[in-house]
């Protein structure tokens, strides 16, 4: 069996991890959470936080015990079942799809609004081949994907934290309290973290997968809640609550708000590349799932063929760019998000399930974090908006279908 090339270390981890999430949560999902959620879009925050280091507990350890590509795929498949493996891998390659689709759309609305489509089917042809090149090439242009956003989201937050439009009524107004939107403008966030799996999928091109992986994980979804925290607060004190809930550019919107449009065109430019790092990062871990599934006969083994260049899964990377195209062209912006959060909270849940069968030695925290990432992560799964769920469900079934019928009828 052809393996991947370890080559990339703990700096390099955390920095696809960071370029994984950031782009996602504050450009993409705050103004969905807000429309769910109402002036408590804050309290969902938290709680999805919380969920995400629950799961990010789970899986720092399952990598660190199976330092192969395939992330929760592989670990139900060797800790529960296959089916259960199956299953997994079905969630990730229909739920980061979706997502892949919602980054290259949101892509589009903030680099060239009215045309997004067409920028983002652009954009992921582009970045696919960048994919093509090589994983260290993706660890170089995360790095600087990170850097830049960081430094920009800290100067929006300082921007609208001292502008004139501040208004500190709107972060404890107490109207339109509802459970149910909390805990789906949760679910909503959840989506915003979710990138922290790319790296379990990178286990196989990672050295000594057993201690980066645990260290790289809660580090780099740590900085990121601190940072959407920081950003979020800021967004809220100067942007009125129904603009906020229905723009697909939120921090485009806080800036006209807050009187400084002059700094758009540079929001814009930030919030495009960083849309981008999150994207060039799923694509990579799309393609390594579907690589991984693939050596194990549960997809057809044409997908695990790396190419003899450059030892990447070429054939899983254009298939995965064909189908995200797809996405990207039949659904918009919130629908992609809330089908992608639905898939990601069960592949979750699997993931927890699985860190369940560690053994004390293989244990690097407690077992009751997974108890907590299992529970919360399918109760934020059925939160989601009914028609991201109805199709989000329909594409895993359909998938798991396609695994029994090969199962019961398999080929000579």
């Amino acid at each position: 069996m052809q393996s991947l090339e370890r080559s990339l270390s703990l700096k390099d981890a955390i920095y696809i991890g960071l370029a994984a999430m950031l782009g996602a949560g504050i450009f993409a999902a705050i103004g969905q959470a807000y429309q769910a959620a109402g002036q408590y879009v804050m309290v969902s925050l938290l709680i999805a936080g919380f969920i995400a280091y629950c799961n990010a507990v789970s899986s720092a350890q399952l990598a660190a015990c199976h330092p192969q590509a395939g992330g929760t795929y592989l670990y139900a498949r060797e800790r529960l079942s296959p089916l259960a493996g199956f299953i997994a891998g079905a969630c990730f390659l229909t739920g980061k799809t979706a997502s892949g689709a919602a980054m290259a759309l949101t892509f589009g609305h903030y680099a060239l609004p009215g045309y997004e489509k067409p920028a983002a089917l652009i954009a992921l042809a582009l970045l696919t081949g960048l994919n093509l090149w090589g994983i260290q090439k993706t660890a170089r242009i995360s790095r600087a994907i990170v850097v830049l956003v960081i430094s920009s989201l800290l100067l929006l937050a300082l921007l609208c934290a001292t502008s004139p439009a501040t208004d500190i009524e709107r972060l404890f107004s107490a109207q339109g309290f509802s459970i149910y939107g909390i805990v789906q403008g949760a679910a909503i966030w959840f989506f915003a973290f979710a990138g922290y799996a790319r790296l379990a999928t990178l286990a196989e091109e990672v050295k000594n997968p057993a201690r980066v992986l645990t260290r790289a994980i809660p580090v780099a979804l740590f900085i990121v809640l601190g940072l959407y925290l920081l950003v979020a607060i800021s967004v809220v004190l100067v942007t009125p609550g129904p603009l906020l809930g229905q723009t697909s550019a939120p921090l485009v919107a806080a800036l006209q708000s807050a009187g400084l449009s002059a700094w758009e065109p540079a929001l814009r430019a930030v919030a495009a590349v960083a849309c981008l790092g999150v994207l060039i990062a799923l694509i990579a871990g799309i393609s390594r799932t579907l690589m991984a599934m693939s050596r194990n006969t549960d997809m057809p083994t044409f997908f695990a063929k790396l190419s003899e260049k450059r030892r990447v899964p070429a054939r899983a990377e254009v298939t995965v760019a064909i189908t995200t195209g797809l996405v990207i062209i039949f659904l918009d912006v919130s629908e992609a998000i809330g089908f992608s959060a639905f898939c990601v909270l069960i592949y979750y849940a699997l993931a927890n399930l699985s860190a369940l069968q560690l053994t004390a030695n293989e244990r690097h925290w407690p077992a009751h974090y997974s108890y907590l990432g299992l529970i919360f992560c399918l109760l934020l799964a059925f939160s989601v908006p009914f028609k991201s769920l109805v199709i989000g469900a329909l594409s895993v079934a359909a998938l798991t279908l396609y695994y029994c019928l090969q199962r019961r009828y398999p080929r000579p």
